[in-house]
This record gives structure tokens, sequence and C-alpha cells, in this order.
């Protein structure tokens, strides 16, 4: 694997070298990137990539299903060379309406395969993990298991995120994985356990932090971006759950190119720029995420993505979310 990503980093250096040569010769177009990820968050690296490349990018900001459903919508048409989609489902959405071309063995073989389209169509370039953020003077045994959370020890204890994409997208699997009955029971399992709801992960970590709840299900890098956001550090901890348990989610960010793009070289040269180590170490330090290309980038003080033991999870299928939300409805949630 780390062979593979410094080759990547060699391969950059050359079609560097060829695009400083020839790109504003030949192709004075500029690469139109897509992006799901925040301006705030990912600019710096388009910024670096043009500097290192040569390479100009005009980037459309915007939430990545709202993205997705605007390329479905622009079809051939779309000026979008790249998408950046800060979810899988998003990218499964477009894969399914085969807009997308197939990447080079040469991106797609530095990505494990639960991490990339089976089309090879799109591949991750982080990861981030389900985990159970609480309190550790009041949570002295976290929960091992997502079905636990319905004992009524944690009843009013809970907090949980219904609105937000990250929740559904978890309860999406939980669909996929258990099926729609057993979701539905463990959704009215925690309603009988009043957890209380909040807008954003964030809000749940702070909740814990204050005392409101003990315990809430969040990605794993909320208690760093909280700890940052106040300046201090915060009275939060998280855990994982058992080995193959739904809680254990894993989903990603990632990106496929147009089929239709004129700059696909172009879009190519910026995935490969994204997967060099030194880029992935960025993601890592900024963001608390996962590096998916290598095992030993990973957040300060958690264990291996490998060792994380997540289940096995079409991610492609996560932007079926009618099912999901209308369960969510039925149940008193949204």
């Amino acid at each position: 694997m780390m062979k593979k990503s410094l080759n990547l980093l060699f391969s950059l250096a050359l079609l560097s070298t060829l695009a400083a040569c020839s790109n504003n010769a030949e192709n004075g177009a500029s690469l139109v990137i897509y992006s799901g990820r925040s301006q705030e968050f990912i600019e710096p690296f388009f910024q670096r990539f043009s500097e290192v490349s040569g390479i100009e990018v005009e980037v459309r900001y915007g939430d990545s299903a709202a993205l997705a459903a605007q390329i479905l919508e622009e079809g051939e048409n779309s000026p979008a060379d790249l998408f950046l989609s800060q979810d899988a489902g998003a990218l499964g959405a477009v894969s399914a309406a085969n807009i997308f071309t197939a990447l080079p063995e040469n991106l797609t073989g530095t990505v494990e395969q639960k991490y990339r389209s089976s089309s090879s169509d799109w591949l991750a370039i982080t990861g981030r993990a389900r985990v159970i953020a609480f309190a550790p003077g009041r949570v002295k045994n976290p929960p091992n298991s997502i079905a636990a959370l319905t004992d009524p020890i944690w009843k009013g204890r809970i907090g949980i995120a219904p609105t937000n994409s990250s929740f559904q997208t978890f309860v999406t699997a939980m669909i996929q994985k258990q099926g729609e009955s057993v979701t539905e029971s463990w959704l009215r399992g925690l309603m009988t356990n009043s957890v209380k709801f909040y807008e954003k992960n964030s809000l749940i970590v702070q909740a814990i932090d204050s005392g409101e709840i003990d315990a809430g299900l969040t990605n794993h890098y909320y208690k760093w971006e909280v700890s940052r956001e106040l300046e201090r550090p915060i009275n939060v901890e998280i855990s994982f759950f058992e080995p193959g348990d739904i809680g254990n989610l894993v989903n990603v960010s990632g990106a496929g190119v147009l089929a239709n793009s004129k700059n696909q070289d172009k879009a190519l040269q910026l995935l490969a720029f994204l997967l060099t180590k030194e880029e992935q170490a960025r993601f890592v330090a900024d963001a608390q995420e996962y590096s998916i290309v290598d095992p030993n980038l990973r957040p300060e003080g958690l264990p291996a993505l490998a060792e994380i033991k997540s289940p096995n999870v079409d991610l492609a299928s996560l932007s079926e979310l009618e099912t999901t939300q209308r369960l969510l409805i039925k149940v008193g949630m949204l």
C-alpha cells in the first residue's frame, strides 16, 4: 500500500510537469469541481493542487445530496468534471445513473475494495467511523452494541441527531444489514428511552460535556472538533462497538470523474494528488479523518481503520434514504 502511494506521488510529479508544459497551451478550460465538502475545509487542498499542477479549478460548493441531484438532472450536459462528495451515498446515486467513467487501476488499486464502487467508477478519499461518545465520569461501561442502547438503564441519557445525514445514513445501513422490522423495533426502543434530539453531532458532544446527557451517537472526530472550537479539553470520550456491530459503520468521502468530461486527465491528476501520502496526512491532521490509502495515517489515539471491524455494507446503496426517512417519520423522530 505504501509503495503504491509513493508511485502515485511520482506519477503526479510527472503529470504535473506535462501539465505545466501543455495544459494552458492546448486546453485553457478550468477543471470544474462540484464539491460536497465545505469551502473552508477543502479549498486549501485545491489551491495546493493548482500550485503543483498549474491546473486552474472552478468549484461549485453545496450539500452532497443536492449536488448529486443536480448532476443527475444535468445528465450529459453537466459542466462538472469531477464530483467530490462528503459521503458514499451521493456517489452511489450518480454511479447508478452511469454518469461516472471507470477509473484507472493505478488509482483504484490504492483503495480497499469495500471503499470503492464495484464498477470502479468512484473511490474513497477519507473515512469516518460511527462511535458512541460518552462522559467518562458518568458512564463507567459504554455499551458494546447498538442494541444495548434500548436498555432502560439509558432512559433519558442518550442523544441522537435524527435530521442529520450521518444518522440517517447509519439507519439506512442498519436497514440494509438487519432489515426494516428490526430497525423499526430498535428506533422505537430509543423513543421509549426518551432519547433527546439534536440538530447536529457537535451539539450532542457539547451536551455530553455540559452534563445535559451522558452519551450520544456521533462520528469519531466530533470530540476533537468541539474541543478545538471551545479551545479547551472536554469531558467526552469515544468508544467503538463490538466487531461487526452496525454501530461501527465506516462511511467515506470520495470522488468520481464524469464520463462526458473534457478534462478527465486533469480530474485524474486531482484524484492522484488527494491520494498522495502528503495530502492524506493533511486530511488526518486538519479534520481527524482516517486515511483510506495508508493504514498508518489515523487520528491520534484511535485504532487503525482495520482494527475497528466495521460491518460489511454496500456504501453505494446508502443514498436510498426514502425508506429511512419514512421509518423515522413513522416512529416520531422526524
